[in-house]
Protein backbone atom coordinates (compact mmCIF):
# COMPACT_ATOMS: atom_id res chain seq x y z
CA UNK A 1 0.00 0.00 0.00
CA UNK A 2 1.68 3.53 -1.13
CA UNK A 3 2.03 6.07 1.32
CA UNK A 4 -0.32 9.00 1.58
CA UNK A 5 0.71 13.02 0.92
CA UNK A 6 -0.08 13.11 4.48
CA UNK A 7 2.54 10.43 5.65
CA UNK A 8 5.09 11.79 3.63
CA UNK A 9 5.09 15.04 5.19
CA UNK A 10 6.19 13.94 8.58
CA UNK A 11 9.41 12.45 7.01
CA UNK A 12 11.72 12.11 3.92
CA UNK A 13 10.50 10.54 0.92
CA UNK A 14 11.58 6.96 0.91
CA UNK A 15 13.87 5.78 -1.99
CA UNK A 16 16.53 3.18 -0.53
CA UNK A 17 18.13 2.37 -3.92
CA UNK A 18 18.09 4.84 -6.09
CA UNK A 19 18.90 4.29 -9.61
CA UNK A 20 21.25 6.38 -12.11
CA UNK A 21 20.12 10.11 -11.69
CA UNK A 22 17.99 11.08 -15.13
CA UNK A 23 15.01 13.33 -15.30
CA UNK A 24 12.63 10.42 -15.91
CA UNK A 25 13.35 9.21 -12.91
CA UNK A 26 12.64 12.10 -10.97
CA UNK A 27 9.43 12.44 -12.37
CA UNK A 28 8.36 9.14 -11.91
CA UNK A 29 9.06 9.86 -8.00
CA UNK A 30 7.12 13.46 -8.58
CA UNK A 31 4.23 11.64 -9.96
CA UNK A 32 4.83 8.78 -7.27
CA UNK A 33 4.27 11.51 -4.24
CA UNK A 34 1.63 13.28 -6.09
CA UNK A 35 3.92 16.43 -5.56
CA UNK A 36 3.72 19.82 -7.29
CA UNK A 37 6.93 20.83 -7.95
CA UNK A 38 10.56 19.83 -7.73
CA UNK A 39 13.52 21.80 -6.68
CA UNK A 40 17.43 20.25 -8.18
CA UNK A 41 20.80 21.83 -6.16
CA UNK A 42 23.71 20.69 -5.73
CA UNK A 43 24.48 19.55 -1.88
CA UNK A 44 20.88 18.61 -1.37
CA UNK A 45 19.19 15.06 -2.30
CA UNK A 46 16.21 16.40 -4.70
CA UNK A 47 13.61 18.09 -3.19
CA UNK A 48 9.87 18.04 -3.79
CA UNK A 49 6.44 20.03 -2.68
CA UNK A 50 3.99 18.04 -1.32
CA UNK A 51 0.67 19.71 -0.17
CA UNK A 52 2.55 22.91 0.05
CA UNK A 53 6.02 21.51 1.88
CA UNK A 54 9.12 21.03 0.47
CA UNK A 55 10.45 17.29 1.08
CA UNK A 56 13.43 15.73 0.49
CA UNK A 57 14.11 12.25 -0.98
CA UNK A 58 16.21 9.97 0.66
CA UNK A 59 18.97 9.55 -1.50
CA UNK A 60 22.91 11.48 -1.75
CA UNK A 61 23.21 15.00 -2.06
CA UNK A 62 23.31 16.13 -5.83
CA UNK A 63 26.31 16.79 -7.33
CA UNK A 64 26.98 19.72 -10.00
CA UNK A 65 28.13 17.34 -12.64
CA UNK A 66 25.35 15.46 -12.05
CA UNK A 67 22.62 18.26 -12.38
CA UNK A 68 24.62 19.07 -15.56
CA UNK A 69 23.88 16.01 -16.90
CA UNK A 70 20.05 15.69 -16.50
CA UNK A 71 19.90 19.23 -18.67
CA UNK A 72 22.41 18.30 -21.18
CA UNK A 73 20.26 15.72 -22.08
CA UNK A 74 17.70 17.71 -21.68
CA UNK A 75 18.55 20.86 -24.03
CA UNK A 76 18.67 21.44 -27.50
CA UNK A 77 21.74 23.24 -28.70
CA UNK A 78 20.11 26.43 -29.51
CA UNK A 79 18.89 26.57 -25.39
CA UNK A 80 22.34 25.47 -24.16
CA UNK A 81 23.55 28.73 -25.85
CA UNK A 82 21.18 30.72 -24.32
CA UNK A 83 21.16 29.12 -20.83
CA UNK A 84 25.43 29.61 -20.88
CA UNK A 85 24.73 33.33 -21.91
CA UNK A 86 22.30 34.61 -19.82
CA UNK A 87 22.71 32.15 -16.82
CA UNK A 88 19.03 31.66 -16.79
CA UNK A 89 16.12 29.61 -19.07
CA UNK A 90 12.27 28.97 -19.35
CA UNK A 91 11.28 25.86 -21.31
CA UNK A 92 8.54 23.07 -20.79
CA UNK A 93 8.73 19.59 -21.82
CA UNK A 94 6.20 16.89 -22.46
CA UNK A 95 6.63 13.30 -20.44
CA UNK A 96 4.44 11.33 -22.60
CA UNK A 97 1.02 10.18 -20.60
CA UNK A 98 2.13 12.15 -17.75
CA UNK A 99 1.99 15.94 -18.46
CA UNK A 100 3.74 18.96 -19.20
CA UNK A 101 6.41 20.64 -16.79
CA UNK A 102 7.45 24.32 -17.24
CA UNK A 103 10.80 24.42 -15.82
CA UNK A 104 13.58 27.23 -14.69
CA UNK A 105 17.06 26.26 -15.22
CA UNK A 106 19.37 28.80 -13.20
CA UNK A 107 22.70 29.46 -11.94
CA UNK A 108 24.04 29.84 -8.31
CA UNK A 109 27.30 29.75 -7.03
CA UNK A 110 28.27 28.31 -10.10
CA UNK A 111 26.47 25.44 -10.56
CA UNK A 112 22.73 24.87 -12.25
CA UNK A 113 19.81 24.53 -10.11
CA UNK A 114 16.16 24.02 -11.07
CA UNK A 115 12.24 24.20 -10.58
CA UNK A 116 10.65 22.29 -12.22
CA UNK A 117 6.35 22.09 -11.83
CA UNK A 118 4.46 19.77 -13.38
CA UNK A 119 1.43 20.91 -15.76
CA UNK A 120 -1.28 18.23 -16.02
CA UNK A 121 -2.01 16.72 -19.70
CA UNK A 122 -5.70 17.60 -19.08
CA UNK A 123 -7.34 21.08 -19.43
CA UNK A 124 -8.52 22.03 -15.80
CA UNK A 125 -12.11 23.23 -15.42
CA UNK A 126 -13.98 25.86 -13.17
CA UNK A 127 -15.66 22.72 -11.49
CA UNK A 128 -12.95 20.91 -10.77
CA UNK A 129 -10.81 23.50 -9.43
CA UNK A 130 -13.58 25.01 -7.21
CA UNK A 131 -13.49 28.47 -8.71
CA UNK A 132 -16.39 31.51 -8.20
CA UNK A 133 -19.04 31.05 -10.58
CA UNK A 134 -18.43 34.67 -11.43
CA UNK A 135 -15.08 34.15 -13.49
CA UNK A 136 -17.81 32.72 -16.00
CA UNK A 137 -19.09 36.06 -16.25
CA UNK A 138 -15.90 37.42 -16.81
CA UNK A 139 -14.81 35.17 -19.92
CA UNK A 140 -18.03 35.97 -21.33
CA UNK A 141 -17.20 39.83 -21.41
CA UNK A 142 -16.48 41.04 -25.16
CA UNK A 143 -13.57 43.54 -23.83
CA UNK A 144 -11.98 44.40 -21.12
CA UNK A 145 -9.23 43.59 -18.39
CA UNK A 146 -9.54 40.60 -16.17
CA UNK A 147 -6.55 40.07 -13.64
CA UNK A 148 -5.68 36.86 -11.73
CA UNK A 149 -3.24 37.47 -8.98
CA UNK A 150 -1.45 35.92 -6.21
CA UNK A 151 1.50 34.89 -5.09
CA UNK A 152 3.98 32.39 -6.82
CA UNK A 153 2.70 29.11 -6.78
CA UNK A 154 -1.01 29.94 -6.34
CA UNK A 155 -1.99 28.68 -9.35
CA UNK A 156 -2.61 31.65 -11.17
CA UNK A 157 -1.84 29.63 -14.72
CA UNK A 158 -3.66 27.04 -13.52
CA UNK A 159 -6.96 29.34 -13.30
CA UNK A 160 -5.46 31.41 -16.59
CA UNK A 161 -5.93 27.85 -18.35
CA UNK A 162 -9.57 27.27 -16.90
CA UNK A 163 -10.55 30.48 -18.14
CA UNK A 164 -9.25 29.74 -21.75
CA UNK A 165 -10.94 26.40 -21.91
CA UNK A 166 -14.14 28.13 -20.70
CA UNK A 167 -14.12 30.44 -23.97
CA UNK A 168 -13.10 27.57 -26.18
CA UNK A 169 -16.08 25.16 -25.23
CA UNK A 170 -18.61 28.31 -25.81
CA UNK A 171 -17.17 30.47 -27.76
CA UNK A 172 -16.90 31.74 -31.60
CA UNK A 173 -13.39 33.47 -31.03
CA UNK A 174 -9.49 34.02 -32.12
CA UNK A 175 -7.80 33.30 -28.62
CA UNK A 176 -3.92 34.71 -28.70
CA UNK A 177 -1.80 33.23 -25.76
CA UNK A 178 1.52 34.50 -25.19
CA UNK A 179 3.21 31.72 -22.91
CA UNK A 180 6.44 31.98 -21.15
CA UNK A 181 7.21 29.39 -21.49
CA UNK A 182 3.65 27.19 -23.00
CA UNK A 183 2.68 24.84 -20.14
CA UNK A 184 -1.20 23.67 -21.43
CA UNK A 185 -1.80 22.65 -24.59
CA UNK A 186 -5.09 23.23 -25.81
CA UNK A 187 -7.21 21.99 -28.97
CA UNK A 188 -9.40 24.04 -30.94
CA UNK A 189 -13.08 23.55 -30.41
CA UNK A 190 -15.60 26.43 -30.63
CA UNK A 191 -12.61 29.09 -30.73
CA UNK A 192 -9.50 29.24 -32.61
CA UNK A 193 -6.27 29.36 -30.71
CA UNK A 194 -2.99 30.71 -31.06
CA UNK A 195 -0.13 30.13 -28.77
CA UNK A 196 3.44 31.43 -29.05
CA UNK A 197 5.89 30.87 -27.06
CA UNK A 198 8.10 34.13 -26.00
CA UNK A 199 11.78 32.99 -27.36
CA UNK A 200 11.18 30.05 -29.47
CA UNK A 201 7.93 31.94 -31.61
CA UNK A 202 8.60 35.37 -30.90
CA UNK A 203 11.71 37.61 -29.02
CA UNK A 204 9.88 38.95 -26.21
CA UNK A 205 6.80 39.60 -24.94
CA UNK A 206 6.20 43.22 -25.61
CA UNK A 207 6.92 42.55 -29.11
CA UNK A 208 4.35 39.25 -29.04
CA UNK A 209 1.89 42.10 -27.66
CA UNK A 210 2.14 44.70 -29.82
CA UNK A 211 2.05 42.21 -33.06
CA UNK A 212 -0.52 40.29 -31.22
CA UNK A 213 -3.06 43.49 -32.10
CA UNK A 214 -2.36 43.09 -35.36
CA UNK A 215 -3.76 39.46 -35.74
CA UNK A 216 -7.42 39.41 -35.31
CA UNK A 217 -7.39 38.06 -31.71
CA UNK A 218 -10.83 38.59 -29.72
CA UNK A 219 -8.91 37.28 -26.33
CA UNK A 220 -5.36 38.10 -25.44
CA UNK A 221 -3.73 36.10 -22.68
CA UNK A 222 -1.01 37.72 -21.67
CA UNK A 223 0.51 36.08 -18.47
CA UNK A 224 2.26 38.44 -16.24
CA UNK A 225 2.32 42.35 -16.60
CA UNK A 226 5.79 43.11 -16.08
CA UNK A 227 6.98 46.75 -17.41
CA UNK A 228 4.71 50.02 -18.08
CA UNK A 229 4.92 49.21 -21.70
CA UNK A 230 2.75 46.07 -21.50
CA UNK A 231 0.60 47.17 -19.30
CA UNK A 232 -0.34 50.09 -21.36
CA UNK A 233 -0.97 47.72 -24.42
CA UNK A 234 -2.57 46.05 -22.59
CA UNK A 235 -4.78 48.77 -21.36
CA UNK A 236 -4.75 50.15 -24.26
CA UNK A 237 -6.10 46.48 -26.24
CA UNK A 238 -9.16 46.17 -23.31
CA UNK A 239 -10.30 48.97 -24.63
CA UNK A 240 -10.38 48.90 -27.99
CA UNK A 241 -12.44 45.30 -27.96
CA UNK A 242 -10.33 42.93 -26.60
CA UNK A 243 -11.25 40.51 -23.97
CA UNK A 244 -7.41 41.01 -22.26
CA UNK A 245 -6.71 37.83 -19.62
CA UNK A 246 -3.48 38.91 -17.16
CA UNK A 247 -1.55 37.75 -14.02
CA UNK A 248 0.09 39.56 -11.57
CA UNK A 249 2.02 39.06 -8.20
CA UNK A 250 0.26 40.56 -5.30
CA UNK A 251 -2.14 39.36 -2.83
CA UNK A 252 -5.23 41.45 -3.04
CA UNK A 253 -7.04 43.88 -5.65
CA UNK A 254 -6.06 46.57 -3.89
CA UNK A 255 -2.72 46.06 -4.14
CA UNK A 256 -2.79 44.90 -7.94
CA UNK A 257 -4.27 47.94 -8.49
CA UNK A 258 -1.71 50.45 -6.72
CA UNK A 259 1.12 48.38 -8.21
CA UNK A 260 -0.37 49.41 -11.95
CA UNK A 261 -0.87 52.93 -11.34
CA UNK A 262 2.57 53.13 -9.45
CA UNK A 263 4.47 51.40 -12.07
CA UNK A 264 4.55 54.79 -14.12
CA UNK A 265 5.80 58.44 -13.12
CA UNK A 266 3.54 60.08 -10.74
CA UNK A 267 2.40 63.09 -14.27
CA UNK A 268 0.94 59.35 -15.71
CA UNK A 269 -0.51 57.87 -12.84
CA UNK A 270 -4.07 59.46 -13.52
CA UNK A 271 -4.32 58.71 -16.93
CA UNK A 272 -3.62 55.12 -16.27
CA UNK A 273 -6.02 55.20 -13.41
CA UNK A 274 -8.75 56.70 -15.68
CA UNK A 275 -8.06 53.58 -18.35
CA UNK A 276 -8.15 51.29 -15.69
CA UNK A 277 -11.69 52.42 -14.38
CA UNK A 278 -13.01 52.60 -17.89
CA UNK A 279 -11.28 48.70 -19.07
CA UNK A 280 -11.49 46.76 -15.76
CA UNK A 281 -14.07 44.00 -15.93
CA UNK A 282 -12.68 42.29 -12.31
CA UNK A 283 -9.85 41.15 -10.18
CA UNK A 284 -9.21 37.03 -9.04
CA UNK A 285 -6.81 37.25 -6.17
CA UNK A 286 -6.19 33.53 -5.05
CA UNK A 287 -4.08 32.01 -2.59
CA UNK A 288 -3.56 27.44 -2.30
CA UNK A 289 -4.06 25.98 1.49
CA UNK A 290 -3.95 22.62 2.36
CA UNK A 291 -7.45 20.84 3.01
CA UNK A 292 -8.10 19.09 6.24
CA UNK A 293 -8.02 15.79 4.86
CA UNK A 294 -4.23 15.83 3.64
CA UNK A 295 -5.20 14.93 0.31
CA UNK A 296 -3.96 18.02 -1.54
CA UNK A 297 -4.89 21.83 -1.59
CA UNK A 298 -7.95 23.58 -2.57
CA UNK A 299 -8.39 27.11 -3.91
CA UNK A 300 -9.34 30.11 -1.60
CA UNK A 301 -9.96 33.74 -4.01
CA UNK A 302 -10.86 37.11 -3.44
CA UNK A 303 -12.96 38.38 -6.22
CA UNK A 304 -13.60 42.03 -7.21
CA UNK A 305 -16.02 43.09 -9.68
CA UNK A 306 -15.88 46.30 -10.91
CA UNK A 307 -18.94 48.22 -10.26
CA UNK A 308 -20.30 52.00 -10.32
CA UNK A 309 -18.53 52.47 -6.92
CA UNK A 310 -15.63 50.53 -7.65
CA UNK A 311 -14.96 52.56 -10.91
CA UNK A 312 -15.36 55.93 -9.28
CA UNK A 313 -12.33 54.71 -6.73
CA UNK A 314 -10.11 53.64 -9.13
CA UNK A 315 -11.29 56.91 -11.23
CA UNK A 316 -10.40 59.26 -7.73
CA UNK A 317 -7.54 57.57 -6.33
CA UNK A 318 -9.28 56.06 -3.35
CA UNK A 319 -8.17 52.53 -3.91
CA UNK A 320 -7.94 51.80 -0.54
CA UNK A 321 -11.74 52.09 -0.32
CA UNK A 322 -12.41 48.57 -2.65
CA UNK A 323 -11.47 46.29 0.36
CA UNK A 324 -15.09 47.47 2.05
CA UNK A 325 -16.83 47.80 -0.86
CA UNK A 326 -16.24 44.20 -1.98
CA UNK A 327 -17.23 42.98 1.80
CA UNK A 328 -20.36 44.91 0.88
CA UNK A 329 -21.11 43.57 -2.25
CA UNK A 330 -21.54 40.22 -1.87
CA UNK A 331 -25.05 39.29 -3.09
CA UNK A 332 -25.24 42.01 -5.61
CA UNK A 333 -22.08 41.46 -7.78
CA UNK A 334 -21.12 38.27 -6.15
CA UNK A 335 -18.46 39.57 -4.81
CA UNK A 336 -16.15 38.30 -1.45
CA UNK A 337 -13.09 39.45 0.20
CA UNK A 338 -10.20 36.69 0.85
CA UNK A 339 -11.44 36.48 5.20
CA UNK A 340 -15.44 35.54 3.35
CA UNK A 341 -14.04 32.69 1.29
CA UNK A 342 -11.59 30.91 3.76
CA UNK A 343 -14.38 31.55 6.49
CA UNK A 344 -16.33 29.61 3.92
CA UNK A 345 -14.53 26.63 3.51
CA UNK A 346 -13.95 26.79 7.39
CA UNK A 347 -17.57 26.73 7.76
CA UNK A 348 -17.97 23.62 5.53
CA UNK A 349 -14.70 21.66 6.65
CA UNK A 350 -12.60 21.72 4.05
CA UNK A 351 -9.43 23.50 5.83
CA UNK A 352 -8.79 24.05 9.12
CA UNK A 353 -9.37 27.28 11.06
CA UNK A 354 -5.75 27.14 11.58
CA UNK A 355 -4.69 26.62 8.08
CA UNK A 356 -7.12 29.09 6.91
CA UNK A 357 -5.83 32.17 9.65
CA UNK A 358 -2.03 31.80 8.26
CA UNK A 359 -4.11 32.93 4.73
CA UNK A 360 -6.26 35.77 6.37
CA UNK A 361 -5.33 39.12 6.41
CA UNK A 362 -6.96 39.73 10.04
CA UNK A 363 -7.25 36.50 11.91
CA UNK A 364 -9.38 37.75 14.29
CA UNK A 365 -12.25 38.98 12.22
CA UNK A 366 -11.55 35.55 10.33
CA UNK A 367 -12.91 33.98 13.56
CA UNK A 368 -15.90 36.28 13.42
CA UNK A 369 -17.08 35.77 9.93
CA UNK A 370 -16.63 31.69 11.08
CA UNK A 371 -19.11 32.00 13.99
CA UNK A 372 -21.51 34.04 11.83
CA UNK A 373 -20.37 37.47 13.27
CA UNK A 374 -19.48 40.48 11.07
CA UNK A 375 -18.12 43.75 12.42
CA UNK A 376 -20.38 47.15 11.19
CA UNK A 377 -19.16 50.52 12.27
CA UNK A 378 -16.94 49.07 15.00
CA UNK A 379 -19.46 46.79 16.81
CA UNK A 380 -19.62 43.31 16.62
CA UNK A 381 -23.28 42.28 14.81
CA UNK A 382 -24.59 39.12 14.56
CA UNK A 383 -25.14 37.73 10.87
CA UNK A 384 -28.83 37.66 9.96
CA UNK A 385 -28.89 34.37 9.02
CA UNK A 386 -27.41 33.72 12.14
CA UNK A 387 -29.50 35.63 14.77
CA UNK A 388 -33.04 34.16 13.42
Amino acid sequence: MSDSPRDVQARVVPVNSAPKITMKFLIKTLIKYNASDLHLKAGRPPLYRINGKIVPVKMPDLLPDQISSIFFELLNPEQMKTLEKERQLNLSFLVEDTGRFRCNIYYHMGSIGAAIRMVPLVIPTFDSLGLPSVLKEFCQRPRGLVLVTGASGAGKSTTLAAMIQYVNENSHVHILSLDDPIEFVYRDEKALITQREIGTDVPNLTDALQAGLRQDPDVIVIGELLSKEMIQIALTAAETGHLVMATLHTNDATSALNRISEIFPPDGQQQIRVQLASSLVGVVSQQLLSRADGNGRVVACEVMVKSPVIEEYIRKNEINAIADAIANSNNHYKMQTMDQALSRLVQAGVVTMEEASKGSHSPDDLKLLVAGITRERGFEVMDRGQAA
